[in-house]
């Protein structure tokens, strides 16, 4: 099969540079290190180092290593590094769509299969970025790790070798470290990594010297990554290809929305100037109250929303935007009852909670709701419960939208058997499953079926519910008239439908102006 370079000679030169921007197609010098490559990094990090080489500010390749025995590792340099990327959704209010081929990354190799020059790699001079993306269980200390390992085991194992070596080929120049960017989805990801490398620096009896070169030579960066890629779009590749006019093994599709949060100082930044490029990229010194910022307005409108939405009789978040109550329901509680609990600038959290909802309206996306559905009690925990907690503190009243959609939550979770550790539960005569730990679907069960239909057996169901302090670190009942206001909800929910109970809330708020008029809300004081 020809490579991707060959093929674009025999594109329309006309057509290719009207439809698709392209990055620089020259070769580079090697300046970055990338442990990944898979969609998410090709969609998100090497898409922004090819605009920053588009406007030489970078001008400098990526190497890409495979984390694990299995990847596209083949693929990648058949095509040399190129592939398309193809950017779709609703930008500012308008159905929008980018192509643009990806010219970053110089080649990759299999380190399974070619560890020496993977170790070679720690010579390269200008290699000064490091990034990774290895799923949440990838910055994982792993004591079976062995320096002289053909490779360690571990991504932090692998890591730990490469620094160690490029540490002994400069003689410990401070000036050879790195900037490495981890973007695993966990807290503190750039922490967490320094921390397992330095366990193995000492595990394997590095040296001092090595660990103040690490601690000093190296900048471990914590990060926030925020963009949904779908990948390889096998229902329509072939007639992307047909627009294109050639064909790509290495074909993705993503989402138009990026951001890129990154805790460094401002030397950093200027050394990788991704703001300058135009691209959404916040330096920070504290990237906590953006960390909230997501997961109370993106993940809480998803947690807050879907339950209901579901019961309502909605499959996908897509629906949910089309549907005017839903949609009226979900930015009612995100303007209304989230935002005021959180600390970032007004127009800054308005301003994302626009993109976010612009993204829920992606129609290139499907998101299903049964998927958000899975463990929904923690989730409902870290990114819901907070808000309704902060709201209350802060206003001294409780919030409608984030009590009813613990009401929704109970609601949800409405079954009387267990069948493959699954809670069944059942829509409109349909049954549906309920995932979640099997202890949590037990409690529901056995509360469910002991329920008697009257609004007193709710209010005692409710309360049980609110006194797990397993389930919420706290027995929620000793907040003043919360009990009553979920049992409340609840019971209109089950004694009349989802419809018609998210019609009421939606209406009534809409009506009275949930900011000035109090009335519905019960007084914690």
């Amino acid at each position: 099969m020809d490579n991707l370079r060959k093929s674009l000679f025999k594109v329309d030169e006309n057509k290719l540079h009207n439809n698709l921007i392209v990055g620089p197609l020259g070769k580079l010098p090697i300046k970055a290190l990338q442990f990944g490559e898979g969609n998410f990094l090709r969609g998100f990090v090497d898409w922004m180092f090819n605009r920053l080489n588009a406007m030489g500010l970078f001008n400098g390749s990526i190497v890409v290593v495979q984390p694990i025995n299995q990847g596209k590792i083949d693929v990648i340099n058949d095509q040399d590094g190129l592939y398309t990327l193809m950017l779709r959704g609703i930008h500012k209010g308008e159905n929008a769509k980018i192509k643009e081929l990806v010219s970053a990354i110089s080649r990759g190799i299999d380190i399974y299969s070619d560890y020496d020059n993977y170790l070679k790699l720690a010579e390269s001079p200008e290699l000064r970025v490091i990034v990774s993306n290895t799923t949440e269980a990838g910055i994982a200390y792993n004591p079976e790790d062995k320096l002289l390992d053909d490779p360690p085991q571990s991504f932090p194992g692998k890591l730990t070798v490469f620094l160690y070596n490029r540490f002994k080929i400069f003689k410990g120049d401070f000036k050879k470290g790195f900037i490495i960017i981890p973007c695993e989805l966990i807290d503190r990801n750039g922490d967490n990594l320094k921390e397992i490398v330095l366990r193995l620096a000492s595990l394997w009896n590095l040296g001092e010297d090595f660990i103040d070169w690490v601690n000093k030579g190296n900048h471990f960066l914590n990060t926030l990554v925020d963009r949904i890629i779908t990948g390889y779009p096998k229902d329509e590749a072939q007639a992307i290809e047909a627009e294109l006019g050639y064909h790509d093994n290495l074909l993705v599709t993503g989402e138009i929305f990026h951001l890129w949060v990154i805790e460094g100082s401002k030397e950093l930044a200027a050394e990788l100037p991704f703001t300058e490029a135009g691209l959404n990229v916040v330096w920070t010194n504290d990237l906590t109250p953006y960390r909230i910022r997501k997961v109370r307005i993106l993940n809480g409108a998803h947690t807050m929303t879907s339950l209901a939405a579901y019961l309502y009789g909605k499959e996908t978040v897509k629906e949910c935007m089309d549907d005017n109550i839903i949609s009226m329901f979900m930015k009612q509680g995100i303007m209304d009852e989230i935002i005021p609990t959180l600390d970032l600038p007004e127009s800054e959290l308005k301003n994302y909670a626009e993109d976010v909802l612009e993204r829920f309206s992606n129609p290139y996306i499907k998101h299903y709701l049964l998927s958000i559905s899975l463990n929904s009690i923690s989730k409902f925990k870290v990114r819901v419960l907070p808000s309704l907690l902060e709201y209350i503190n802060r206003k001294n009243i409780l919030p409608q939208i984030l009590t009813f959609s613990m009401a929704a939550l109970f609601a949800f979770y409405r079954g009387t058997k267990i069948c493959d550790g699954v809670l069944i539960g059942v829509r409109n005569g349909m049954e549906y499953k309920i995932n979640d730990d099997i202890n949590v679907l037990e409690a529901f069960k056995d509360l469910w079926k002991a329920y008697d239909g009257t609004e007193e057996g709710m209010g005692l169901l409710v309360s049980k519910l609110l006194a797990r302090t397993d389930w919420w670190d706290a027995n929620l009942n000793e907040i003043d008239g919360l009990t009553y206001l979920v049992s409340k909800h609840l019971f209109e929910i089950t004694a009349y439908g989802m419809e018609k109970a998210l019609k009421d809330i939606t209406t009534e708020l809409n009506r009275r102006g949930l900011k000035d008029d109090r009335s519905l809300q019960c007084s914690v004081n």
